[in-house]
């Protein structure tokens, strides 16, 4: 798998996530530990940028949810 289908598919899993909880972007980045962008959520959903570890991490925290399940590409593709 190519790194941009990669990025786009965790993209895709984040932006899933988030609407399922009825979360805008700018309400994530309320949540979340520490400075970001809110551009930069549009952009980690868009899969045009490639996000730390330590993003994910906090996305994951944002949402209550485990990284793991962040991480799961799979369940996009369904």
């Amino acid at each position: 798998m190519e790194k941009s289908e990669i990025l786009k598919l965790i993209g895709k899993r984040i932006k899933e996530l988030r609407m399922q909880k009825g979360i805008s972007q700018a309400d994530l980045v309320g949540r979340m530990e520490g400075n970001i962008d809110p551009t930069n959520i549009s952009r980690i959903e868009a899969g045009r940028t490639n996000p730390t570890i330590i993003t994910l991490y906090r996305i994951a925290e944002a949402l209550e949810i485990k990284l793991i399940d962040l991480l799961n590409i799979e369940a996009s593709e369904r």
